[in-house]
């Protein structure tokens, strides 16, 4: 392993990254097994059809996120984050056994309930995954272990929504024991965290996370870096949010693929965040380089660009198969472009992080987790309204893509301004690389 990584297989990492993979495999195991149950069972509830339960499971998995994200941060200040960690993945656990009866009986309230309590799941240990870094790895090692909780983050979400789906043509058994078992492997990794004692054991908790969300959100802003990271990271998930969307529409609109092909490009998207995640801490040899930030977002606009003028007009044939797409020269650049749009995104969103991590207080550093998560949210929302809106008024997705694509540049500019030492960076990365 190479030496930037050498703490990978110690205990002050391998199980956080273990107990992080697994809970975001499961997190995605349950959403699409259900998502494709609810699909094709044409399952209703309370006199929805399955189509309105698809957009109500996506609100209900990210609501927690909005409503206890500052207790959330709170928690994983007060007390020791490992054993907060161990405690959710417990609660994992029953929520599976939960979702297990849901899935044996075709309960539709039971799964919807499941994957509410696997969103609060998430919303509790997303603080303690960012949060510990710091308290579990040397500052010299900080940029890398963000690179590989990014990657495994990625290629977790990618298993876990292939897997779901094809759980789901296994029978009820197959998705029932694989869930209950990923949750006790996630249980089990937890165990092997080492203590990470409470950075700020006088919190006091509040049942009342209005007032909670509005006093997180206002001291945000004593923190100008945490807040510039915040919204570096927040356009990162917009962006992301755009193109995962409406990349099933692409495939079969603009490359006439059929599902199987979707899946294709879905990882050759979700590999290339993880490669670019990877490939990012090695260039930056254990230091903080804002200057890629800028080096990915600038690929993110440039790949964004040249997706649009690579999309064809749209297919009106019989779909084709992975085979005969693979064997097609004309399909080659638009998969080109999402592979290396998600290998820019590696590189724009682990410096961030970092950064949001480093520039934190330690007593702050977990609600600093929770405020991302809470404006990661929002900007997800909008730009879910934005697409709808611009699909509404042009009917062209290839459209939204350069739209999406053209926006990162006021963005970026807006992150230069907020953080001129994001600019001022732009060139450390390459000057660290050459030695000087």
């Amino acid at each position: 392993m190479a030496a930037s990584f050498a703490f990978f297989p110690s205990r002050r990492f391998l199980p956080l990254f273990c107990t992080q993979f697994l809970g975001a495999l499961n997190d995605n195991l349950l959403k699409t097994a259900f998502l494709v149950l609810v699909s094709y069972a044409g399952l209703s509830f309370a006199g929805l059809p399955p189509e309105q339960i698809v957009n109500l499971a996506a609100a209900v998995f990210i609501l927690p996120f909005f409503l206890i994200s500052a207790t959330a941060g709170r928690v994983a200040e007060k007390l020791n984050k490992a054993r907060v960690a161990r405690a959710v993945k417990l609660a994992e656990v029953a929520i599976m056994v939960l979702a297990a009866w849901g899935f044996y009986t075709q309960h539709v309230s039971a799964l919807l309930l499941a994957l509410f309590l696997m969103g609060t799941h998430s919303t509790f240990f997303g603080p303690v995954k960012y949060a510990v870094l710091p308290q579990y790895l040397k500052g010299g090692e900080l940029i890398g272990g963000n690179g590989l909780i990014e990657m495994g983050t990625f290629v977790a979400i990618l298993v876990g929504q292939i897997g779901g789906a094809l759980l789901v043509e296994g029978g009820h058994h197959a998705t029932v024991g694989v869930l209950v078992a990923v949750a006790l492997l996630g249980w089990l990794a937890s165990a092997f965290m080492p203590v990470a004692p409470a950075t700020a054991p006088q919190l006091q908790l509040s049942a009342n996370v209005w007032r909670d969300t509005w006093q997180l959100m206002r001291s945000v802003r004593r923190y100008p870096e945490v807040g510039a990271a915040i919204m570096g990271i927040s356009w990162f998930w917009l962006l992301g949010a755009v193109y995962t969307t409406q990349l099933p529409t692409f495939t079969r609109l603009h490359l006439g693929g059929n599902a199987e092909v979707y899946s294709v490009i879905l990882a050759l998207f979700s590999i290339g965040i993880a490669v670019g995640s990877v490939l990012c801490a090695k260039l930056s040899r254990g230091r903080l380089e804002l200057g890629l930030v800028l080096l990915g977002g600038a690929g993110m606009t440039v790949f964004g660009i040249d997706l649009y003028l690579a999309a064809h007009e749209p297919w009106t044939g019989e779909l084709l198969l992975l085979s005969q797409v693979l064997h097609s020269p004309r399909h080659w650049r638009p998969m080109a472009d999402l592979f290396l749009l998600g290998l820019a995104g590696g590189f724009f969103t682990v410096p961030l992080y970092t950064w949001l991590q480093t520039a934190a207080p330690e007593e702050f550093r977990s609600q600093a987790i929770a405020a991302n998560n809470i404006v990661n949210g929002l900007y997800m929302v909008a730009a879910a309204a934005a697409s709808a809106l611009i699909l509404a008024l042009t009917d062209s997705l290839a459209l939204l893509f350069l739209l999406t694509a053209l926006a990162n540049v006021p963005a970026l500019g807006r992150l230069c301004w907020r953080a001129p030492q994001v600019w001022q960076a732009r060139w450390s990365w390459l000057a660290g690389l050459c030695g000087k």
